[in-house]
């Protein structure tokens, strides 16, 4: 493996949850140059899917989340262990959450419901933990959204 390690990566990550989240992006981008587009597809995939947090503007958001999306699928289930999460399905049901939501506020409706409905058949392998309950809460905010969004048919 090439460019940035799980350590780096997992830096980025905390200096972004510590509240600077200027700097923390910044050190996701640099990982991200240093892995490439080819680079390990586990690392791609958690990259995208932080990068996509911190983007100001919603379609360069989208793009992230359909980046890691992508890379998702060459993830593996336990390429993942190195941060914890020892089943990598654990962490689909969040990305569609994610892109389905930009999708919602981008107006593509169509789009997001089918995002929605791979995150709840995703939703799964969460465990019934902190984390498992956030996700599923997320997912069905975006439901009643959503749902709130569709013509009525009165």
């Amino acid at each position: 493996m090439t460019g940035a390690d799980w350590a780096e990566i997992v830096a980025a990550v905390t200096t972004t949850h510590g509240g600077d989240r200027a700097a923390g992006r910044r050190d996701l981008l640099r990982c991200w140059e240093s892995l490439g587009d080819n680079g390990y597809a586990a690392q791609r995939c958690v990259l995208a899917h932080y990068i996509a947090d911190l983007e100001p503007d919603l379609d360069d958001e989208v793009r992230w989340d359909e980046r890691a999306l992508a890379a998702y699928t060459d993830v593996q289930a336990h390429d993942l262990e190195a941060i914890g999460i020892p089943d990598a399905a654990g962490l689909a049901p969040s990305l569609h959450l994610n892109l389905g939501d930009g999708y919602r506020r981008q107006g593509r409706m169509r789009e997001a419901q089918d995002q929605l409905a791979a995150g709840l058949a995703a939703s799964g392998s969460l465990a019934d933990d902190g984390y498992g309950a956030m996700v599923r809460s997320g997912l069905q905010r975006l439901a009643d959204r959503l749902d709130a969004a569709a013509p009525s048919t009165q």
